[in-house]
């Protein structure tokens, strides 16, 4: 079942190609001329390539369906990888100055800290806005009733979230150091998540996740959140396809990254098994980014001619 949320609220530099002519006396020299950037001169600087994250997962289906709904041509492909996998070529190319193309989503760390952007998907491949659900087993009310309660008075904005994962990817604190950082710093707001909760009595909380920097920072805010009331939190780092599996044998208590619509799919393969508790956080995109150096504007620009 679902409830209801409580508190919602590059550019590739145009070469320029000198045109000398050698020829007689009365031959006018030829002009300069400046070139525009083609889809196809994109297209091979990029190699064709736009790197991914984790396969499976609902933006990297996205990202291949882009390429036939754009026509951006067979050559193309969406190379699988991780996040941080992922971040790390972006930096790399930034860097350097050099084109790239990386499935991206909001909220992530790489917006605040770096020049990028998204391209324009008029035809919404992508989706428009994603809320990130929570959700928990079935039975977790019954069994572990404080738990339950903080998790159903969860919910943060997208740039609380991201001065956790500015935390953990460039002030380079370990996940769990960034979550106290941040709680010792937002005591107002964690007070009212744990209004009312039963406190524990070191029972174990098993809480899945797959290593996305906004399910590391939420999940592991949480994580801290229970420590705090006296539970002891389990962490498990998983598949995105597990993370819902989880669900079906009991062995997870709760996760905090169902991205809906994008997640849809495994979200109907095993809804019977868990409780939907409603938004986390809202607000939140998908889609291809590139750097702001990159003369382009459009999905549709990366097409190979």
């Amino acid at each position: 079942m679902m409830k209801l949320n409580k508190r919602w609220t590059a550019a590739v530099t145009t070469p320029l190609i000198l045109l000398a002519a050698c020829g007689d006396a009365e031959e006018e020299p030829a002009a300069t001329a400046e070139t525009e950037e083609t889809g196809s001169d994109v297209a091979e600087s990029l190699d064709y390539t736009i790197t991914g994250i984790d396969p499976g997962t609902g933006i990297m289906d996205m990202a291949a369906d882009a390429i036939d709904v754009y026509d951006l041509g067979e050559e193309w492909e969406v190379q699988s990888s991780s996040d941080a996998v992922m971040t790390a070529e972006l930096q790399s190319a930034l860097e350097d100055e050099e084109p790239i193309v990386v499935t991206g989503w909001q909220p992530h760390w790489k917006f605040i800290e770096h020049d990028v952007k998204f391209l324009e998907d008029p035809e919404l491949v992508f989706g428009d806005e994603n809320d990130v659900h929570t959700l928990v087993r079935d039975g977790l009310e019954e069994d572990l009733p404080g738990p339950y309660q903080l998790f159903d008075q969860f919910y943060w904005e997208l740039d609380e979230q991201e001065e956790v994962m500015l935390m953990e990817e460039v002030e380079e604190m370990e996940p769990e150091e960034a979550a106290r950082t941040w709680i010792d710093d937002n005591e107002d707001l964690v007070a009212e998540w744990t209004e009312g909760v039963e406190e524990g009595d070191g029972e174990t909380v098993e809480l899945s996740l797959v290593e996305w920097v906004d399910a590391v920072a939420t999940t592991n805010v949480m994580a801290e959140v229970l420590r705090d009331l006296n539970y002891e939190p389990e962490l498990t780092t998983v598949q995105i396809s597990a993370m819902y599996a989880g669900m079906e044998g009991g062995n997870v208590d709760a996760m905090f990254a169902s991205w809906l619509p994008a997640q849809q799919q495994y979200y109907d393969e095993y809804e019977e098994f868990f409780e939907d508790l409603g938004a986390n956080s809202s607000g939140t995109r998908n889609g291809l980014v590139i750097p702001e150096y990159m003369d382009i504007d459009e999905i549709a620009d990366l097409q190979a001619e």
